[in-house]
């Protein structure tokens, strides 16, 4: 196995040259530094990891902290940070704290103590122990995802965060269903506690607002942004005495809990219910009918996280910001429109004086 005194040789310079190209710990000149890669390349050498991180006290790795890695959409971001990471010169280390607030802060000090150089995580709906453990260790850290406020009212973010836009993007889906003719118009929300609940709960109700819809408490419900929970709440709408024409799900696991409702009880999507998902995902255009659905940058958002690790890491002082990555708008049938291009929105209210569209006279 070549050793680094053997590269040395090969590339006609001393060992300590070496260590600097593979270590960053000193400038050398470009020539130079090619010719210690060719050398590199040429002998197939392998850099000491565990060695050079003794000796740098940098071990170029990043631990990341999400939960329900199995979602696609999670899934998307672990490949962006992977890609971005990998890009820099730097590997991942990968936890799942399972949503749990204890099992989080256990998760994370693990990662700690592994000696990365910084963590991204994306906070439980209480991560006050988590926060906590970040904060007096000083590690660096970049909130994904889900946003945290400053304890106390202070001004900023107490972490740097990376996360896309929630609240305007289900408003327009609400506005769209609206734009449809649907007035009873049910949001399957998220976990509470979590800060993409919230925006999207507002959203929502942005959403009726803009439409001159009136807000009914019994048409938002919380599936816990599980399948299981989202199915159950959703049957729950379908036994009210007056149900919803129309269906937001706030996530893609509880878009596929809430069809699952919807076939047992016997309801075909858009001609008895119209459905528009957040999340999209790969099979949503694989559904008879294709899911219309508001598409997050996922894989985008990974990227973003360590890019803005790396400055963290680089400038340690610096303020912390927050930062929202736009998403789209993908338009399909399931929300009752036929193939091609997106109609523009009604911007009209409903006229009292009419009876409603066939899809009003459709609930019960």
């Amino acid at each position: 196995m070549a050793t680094m005194a053997d590269v040395a040789r090969s590339a006609g310079v001393s060992v300590a040259t070496v260590s600097h190209v593979l270590n960053d710990t000193r400038p050398v000149l470009p020539h130079t530094r090619q010719a210690v890669l060719d050398a590199i390349e040429e002998l197939g050498y392998t850099p000491n990891t565990l060695a050079r991180s003794l000796v740098t006290s940098r071990t170029r790795s990043i631990g990341l902290a999400v939960s329900a890695i199995s979602n696609p959409y999670f899934t998307e971001i672990l490949q962006g940070v992977e890609a971005a990471a990998l890009d820099h010169g730097y590997s991942i280390l990968i936890t799942d704290p399972h949503d749990d607030p204890v099992h989080e802060r256990k998760v994370v000090q693990l990662l700690h103590e592994r000696r990365v150089e910084g963590v991204i995580v994306a906070p439980s709906a209480q991560p006050r122990e988590m926060l906590a453990y970040l904060g007096r260790h000083r590690v660096p850290a970049v909130l994904l995802d889900r946003l945290v406020h400053t304890p106390g009212g202070g001004e900023g973010p107490p972490f740097d965060q990376i996360c896309a836009e929630s609240t305007e993007p289900t408003a327009r889906l609400v506005t769209h269903l609206a734009g449809l003719g649907h007035r009873r118009i049910a949001l399957v929300a998220g976990l509470p506690g979590l800060s993409t609940t919230a925006e999207r709960i507002t959203g929502y109700r942005h959403g009726l607002a803009a439409s001159g819809l009136p807000y009914d408490e019994r048409l938002l419900v919380h599936g816990d942004s599980t399948a299981v929970g989202a199915e159950r709440v959703t049957a729950g709408l379908l036994s009210l005495g007056s149900r919803p024409t129309a269906l937001v799900t706030a996530n893609n696991v509880m878009t596929i809990g809430a069809l699952r409702a919807l076939r047992a009880h016997g309801l075909s999507v858009p001609e008895d219910i119209a459905l528009c998902c957040f999340d999209d995902f790969a099979w949503a255009d694989l559904f008879s009918p294709r899911l219309t659905a508001i598409a997050q940058p996922s894989r985008d958002i990974g990227a973003r996280a360590v890019r803005v690790l790396l400055d963290r890491l680089a400038e340690p002082d610096r303020p912390a910001r927050t930062e929202r990555l736009p998403c789209a708008f993908v338009h399909r049938t399931s929300c009752g429109c036929p193939d091609g291009p997106e109609r523009p929105p009604q911007t009209e209210k409903p006229d009292p004086s009419k009876k409603g569209t066939p899809r009003d006279r459709r609930s019960r």
